[in-house]
């Protein structure tokens, strides 16, 4: 039993052995197939390998794809938008200023061409840079062909950002642009032009303009002014603008007031020596150019300021007009006004002072207007010195007048007995300064004077007042230079020439009125005092010498005593001789007055010599058949014309030959200084 389950065993173990002896063969043969396979596919690893490679390649690459997609559109943009800009370019190069706003509507379009430009520029460097940052950051094959190719790209695009900035440097389209726009705003600004103006059309100012009014020009003008300020202050170049309309107006203002001939606001204190200089013509052009150059020419380009500049702001607009006003020549006009106060203390002056400030006066509203604001500061500072030294200067003055008429009186009288000069002076100006066009001026000085320096209120009737005590003075010298005749017919002679000249020369003017009719009555009843006074004390003894007491030797009878006739014409002849050689060089001023007294001393004598040449002379004359020049030395014609040669005023002296001179004198002696020393005469 034991040996037949050992034999299973075997058997069993045999079949086992001999299926993995099959297994086994099996299992050879298949090694033996599987080898070339194997070799096969070795060869093809390297390939596999190249393959793997590139498709690795690929995949490294695929992130760069989002960069370059956000590159192209802005790329493509750019070319299209240069081309724009070229084209444009051209255009605006072609075209001039003539078709402004056509012109600036092309100038916007390619401003905003080259800002697309620059912006979509600056996108694709932006992509581009990344691009190459990518490349950088993840080495891949060829990499340096790609990185060489993107930073040339870059470069294109960076070279085209720049296009805008070199467009507005010297050459470039827009810089060129705006040149030719500067161009236009100057040409604008030459049209709105005054016409040349003709200094008699300033003589009555007024309301009347005197020059064109700038918006009666086209109204497209100032619209064309305000597009091209508009346009060239979006590029910085609103000084330039503010330059060349400040150099164009400025010249075209100069350019006008040049045709009213203010050669004479150049004079300079240097160039005279009195008041005397400036002639009386030139206070006048003074006041009317000032007003012409205020109230038209500064008063328009002001307006026009304002108009230009209004959509800029106000501070352009003031800073402006005053460089216009300075440039023009506005100083000019104050500067002759200090002159003129810086002269010497004369008393012509005042009237001069007066006149400047009748004429500031009259513009005060006009330059609170114009130079109000800050950027007329230097306007006002020396207008303000201006008036504070007229006032000053105009009330020094006024207040020493009476006293520089009574320092006249230590002076001499004229030796004839004529009117003093001082005395026609002292009147016609009293008479001047009362008149309507300066006493109200007068009063206005001295008030704005008097609230500069006292508390209390003014009093309009001090002007008045002071004029009375002038003449006052005056007639106190005249009283006293009476007095220094040792002659009393010619102390007389001289007391009836003054009170006629007060009195004809004040009846009917203000300074009359001012000082009353009994004053005016005073000094006619005088005239006739002092001339009877005269003629009493000079030629009142002359008909007595012509006595006819004791010529008839017989009582009844005819016959007559020759030696005492002869005696008795030769002592009035003597007598006449005498009184009018001494009063040969005595003067009756006014003509009317002279005639009058020749009248007076003709009656006084001529009948009487006449009646008594008649009744003893003739008839003795052709009894000795002989001419009364025999016995007589003067014929009664002689007679009478010698007396009606008298009182005449000396050719040279106050004759019209002289009259030049005469009126030189009479300002150098008391009409400029009132000076202490001898000068009545």
């Amino acid at each position: 039993m034991a040996d037949l389950n050992s034999i299973e065993h075997l058997l069993a173990a045999r079949e086992i052995l001999k299926s993995s002896l099959e297994k086994s063969r099996e299992i050879a043969f298949a090694i033996d197939k599987t080898g070339p396979r194997l070799e096969e596919i070795n060869r093809r690893i390297p390939s596999l390998e190249a393959s793997i490679k590139t498709i690795a390649s690929k995949c490294a690459l695929f992130p760069i794809r989002v960069h370059v997609d956000r590159a192209v559109g802005p790329a493509v943009a750019v070319v299209k938008i240069f081309d724009v800009v070229l084209e444009l370019e051209n255009s605006i190069s072609a075209k001039s200023c003539s078709d402004l706003f056509d012109y600036l509507y092309n100038l916007k379009r390619l401003e905003e061409a080259l800002r697309f430009l620059t912006d979509n520029c600056k996108l694709v460097i932006l992509w581009l840079e990344d691009v190459a940052q990518f490349l950088e950051d993840n080495k891949v094959a060829n990499d340096h062909w790609y990185i060489l190719n993107v930073n040339k790209c870059m470069r294109g695009f960076m070279e085209l950002q720049a296009t805008e900035e070199r467009s507005r440097l010297k050459g470039g389209s827009l810089n060129t642009s705006f040149e030719k726009l500067e161009k236009e705003f100057r040409q604008l600004l030459r049209e709105i032009s005054f016409p040349p103006v003709e200094d008699s059309s300033l003589s009555s100012l007024g309301d009347q303009t005197c020059i064109a009014d700038p918006f009666s020009l086209p109204l497209l003008v100032i619209p064309k002014l305000h597009a091209i300020i508009e346009r060239l202050s979006a590029h910085n170049r609103l000084d330039r603008c503010i330059s060349t309309y400040v150099d164009v107006r400025s010249s075209m203002a100069r350019t006008t007031l040049q045709t009213l001939d203010l050669d004479y606001l150049e004079i300079s204190l240097s160039e005279f020596d009195s008041m005397q200089s400036i002639e009386a013509n030139n206070m006048d052009q003074w006041g009317r150019h000032l007003e012409f150059a205020v109230k038209n020419l500064l008063q328009l380009e002001y307006r026009l300021c304002s108009d230009v500049f209004e959509k800029v702001g106000s501070d352009v607009s003031t800073e402006s007009f005053a460089k216009i006003a300075v440039q023009c020549g506005m100083h000019n006009f104050i500067k002759f006004g200090n002159t003129i106060t810086q002269g010497k203390k004369e008393a012509i002056k005042l009237f001069k002072l007066l006149d400047i400030f009748a004429a500031l006066n009259r513009l005060r509203s006009d330059f609170n207007q114009l130079f109000g604001g800050k950027a007329c500061f230097e306007i006002q500072t020396q207008t303000r010195e201006l008036v504070k030294k007229v006032v000053n200067g105009a009330c020094e003055i006024f207040w020493e007048l009476s006293l520089q008429v009574e320092l006249q009186r230590q002076s001499i009288p004229p030796s004839d007995g004529s009117t003093p000069r001082l005395v026609s002076f002292v009147t016609d100006y009293c008479n001047q300064l009362l008149h309507d066009n300066y006493k109200p001026i007068m009063a206005q000085v001295m008030e704005i004077h008097w609230s500069w320096n006292h508390g209390t209120k003014f009093k309009r009737e001090l002007v008045s007042t002071e004029v009375r005590n002038i003449v006052n003075s005056l007639e106190l010298n005249l009283e006293t230079w009476a007095k220094t005749y040792e002659d009393t017919a010619l102390s007389n002679l001289f007391k009836m020439n003054n009170h006629w000249c007060l009195y004809k020369n004040l009846k009917g003017t203000k300074l009359g009125d001012l000082m009353g009719e009994a004053w005016l009555t005073g000094h006619e009843d005088n005239v006739e005092y002092y001339g009877a006074a005269y003629l009493r004390q000079s030629w009142g003894n002359l008909p007595g010498l012509l006595s006819e007491e004791g010529l008839i030797l017989f009582e009844g009878g005819r016959a007559v005593d020759r030696d005492l006739v002869r005696k008795r014409i030769n002592a009035f002849s003597e007598a006449f001789d005498e009184t009018y050689w001494k009063q040969s060089g005595w003067v009756v001023s006014d003509k009317g007055l002279r005639w009058k007294m020749c009248e007076v001393v003709a009656e006084a004598i001529v009948p009487v010599y006449k009646r008594y040449m008649q009744k003893y002379i003739m008839p003795w004359s052709v009894e000795q058949e002989s001419g009364p020049g025999k016995y007589v030395k003067y014929s009664v014609e002689r007679l009478e014309s010698m007396v009606r040669s008298l009182f005449q005023p000396k050719i040279g002296t106050y004759g019209s030959a002289k009259c030049t001179q005469l009126m030189g004198d009479m300002k150098n002696a008391v009409c400029n200084h009132f000076s202490s020393t001898p000068a009545a005469a």
